[in-house]
């Protein structure tokens, strides 16, 4: 068992380094958020490709441009997009995981170094 922290500059440090990390966490959280609605974003494209008719007009934004493009192009390039999507969001929860584990015992580390004798 960890004996408690007699040296403020070492116990200070383990706050600093758990509040960076709580820090990463949060980035980590909103970034795989931010993923997740781009999944839901392509999704509802996807629905709205599946129910469109073959033939009919499909425009794809490039920068401030709408350009025409066919049915089919558009239903690769989207279910390629979910696919990026959802790989970036499945490795970012990875990350969260990882980073949650470790700020987890870096919280009881802390407990044990502050614990009065």
């Amino acid at each position: 068992m960890t004996e408690p922290l007699r040296d403020p500059k070492k116990l200070q440090a383990q706050v600093e380094e758990f509040q960076r990390t709580q820090r990463h966490l949060s980035i980590l959280a909103s970034q795989r958020q931010q993923m997740l609605m781009q999944v839901e974003e392509m999704k509802m494209a996807q629905e709205y490709l599946e129910g469109s008719k073959e033939g009919g007009v499909i425009y794809k934004a490039i920068g401030n441009l709408l350009v025409e493009t066919d049915k089919k192009s558009a239903k690769k390039e989207v279910d390629e997009r979910i696919g990026v999507f959802e790989l970036r969001e499945n490795t970012l929860k990875k990350q969260e995981d990882d980073v949650h584990q470790k700020l987890e015992k870096m919280r009881k580390e802390l407990e044990r170094a502050t614990a009065s004798s």
